[in-house]
């Protein structure tokens, strides 16, 4: 298994088992979905599953008693050579509980047996409920049948909690061993911008533009895209989840390309925009100048001495000027804030958590935090986020005409460090006169 580690994701166990206290808590992995008759999806496993397991094999669960002895058992499918043949290597309940490092483990078909005993008289329940309709019919009969038996003196949990509240907390802060995956699928990533750069001409399709730098994702090792690639030409890019990818591209318009890569269940998440020619128009030039510079600022502001939403107040500033520079919004500063004009042409938030999920988890508010504007919470180090602000510019009578269907965003993955940030995308080029230079070569 590539990058797997078992202390750590025995450490991650023990430690939620140390923040639950007392009770069991009820993990079950993604199923398997199918596509189409009996052709089904790529698999891939629950991020809540695979943080605490390292394991990825679907019709699997894993259950954590906490308490004076604590255990962690681990439920899969069995060895089956037969299924082998057809469908791949299973570890089977023996194998996997010694290459996992789980106290025990079982046969999936013997889930029903064992939660019923090890849920009995357990003061609390940890699950994560609403998530799947059919896991929390399988959780309620299971918390009925203990029910029927009060008489013998059994009980079922009084309380139930949410498990990904806990876990999230933990999610939210990487590891040594979570970052040098975060690097690696990174680097891929900016590899793949690069090399889309380098590619793209007047009169592609943009689905050739994506299928290069797919290719450069599965070069790289690479299990998969973190996402729906966005391959946006020309007025396609003001279109922010526009990922049909299938028109023809103009000698002189924009491409903006996000699209990222996951690595080992790690996510990277990069947005880079270009001339499908090799050079900026001045407009062009000028609107994507804005756009970085507001970046730049954004990521100035990535450090333990600000709040979460610092960045995007520092974007937010810079982008705002500029419209009013470029003449796309009237008014002074305070004005066009206070309206919310700008938003014409900057509607979205300028990142967010990255890491398991391209959208990973984590508040971004703290309720505690009275003293910070909002209750944003404080940055820390070692969270991994996006800086990503855009400017969108339709067609409209009030908008100059050499703006029109002008789309930018560039996003840039980022860690918190002791005393600011560290760029994990930074090898992917983004100034104008890089960029000219690299399109030539």
């Amino acid at each position: 298994m590539p990058m797997f580690n078992l202390r750590e994701f025995q450490h991650r166990r023990s430690q939620l088992l140390d923040k639950m206290g007392e009770g069991i808590a009820i993990i079950p992995t993604a199923p398997e979905a199918v596509r189409n008759r009996d052709s089904h999806y790529p698999y891939r496993f629950d991020s809540y599953f695979y943080y605490l397991t390292g394991f990825k094999e679907p019709e699997s669960v894993v259950v954590l008693v906490a308490g004076e002895q604590p255990k962690c058992i681990l439920f899969c499918r069995d060895k089956d050579i037969e299924r082998e043949i057809w469908d791949g290597f299973r570890y089977g309940a023996d194998a996997a509980k010694v290459y996992f490092g789980f106290d025990e483990a079982y046969s999936i078909n013997a889930l029903d047996a064992v939660v019923l005993k090890l849920l009995g008289n357990q003061p609390k329940l940890y699950f994560s409920l609403g998530e799947s309709v059919n896991w929390d019919a399988r959780v309620t009969g299971w918390l009925n049948a203990l029910r029927t038996q009060a008489r013998s003196g059994v009980s079922a949990p009084d309380d139930i909690a949410d498990i990904r509240k806990l876990v999230d907390e933990m999610r939210l802060y990487k590891s040594p061993f979570e970052l040098d995956i975060m690097r690696q699928s990174a680097n891929i990533a900016a590899a793949a911008h690069n090399r889309a750069m380098q590619f793209a001409k007047p009169d592609m399709m943009e689905y050739e533009v994506e299928a290069e730098f797919l290719h450069e994702f599965y070069r790289k090792g690479a299990q998969s895209p973190a996402y729906t690639s966005i391959v946006a030409g020309g007025a396609n890019a003001c279109t922010l989840h526009y990922n049909a990818n299938s028109a023809k591209l103009n000698g002189g318009d924009l491409l903006l390309i996000d699209a990222g890569c996951e690595l080992d269940g790690y996510a990277s998440d990069v947005t880079r925009t270009f001339p499908v020619n090799g050079k900026f128009s001045a407009a062009q030039k000028d609107v994507y100048e804005l756009v970085l510079a507001s970046q730049m600022a954004a990521i100035e502001a990535v450090n333990p001495q600000n709040h979460w939403n610092a960045p995007h107040d520092a974007a937010l500033d810079v982008l705002i000027q500029g419209f009013i520079d470029l003449k796309l919004c009237k008014g002074s500063f305070e004005s066009v804030l206070e309206s919310g004009d700008y938003r014409r042409f900057y509607m979205h938030r300028t990142g967010h958590w990255l890491g398991l999920d391209v959208h990973d988890v984590g508040e971004y508010k703290d309720n505690k935090a009275k003293d910070n504007p909002g209750n944003w919470r404080m940055l820390e180090q070692n969270m991994t986020l996006t800086v990503e602000p855009g400017c969108y510019i339709r067609p409209a009578d009030n908008v100059p005409k050499a703006f029109w269907n002008i789309g930018i965003r560039i996003e840039d993955d980022v860690l918190v460090t002791l005393n600011g940030c560290e760029i994990l995308t930074e090898n992917a080029v983004k100034t104008v006169a890089d960029i000219e230079v690299l399109m030539k070569k």
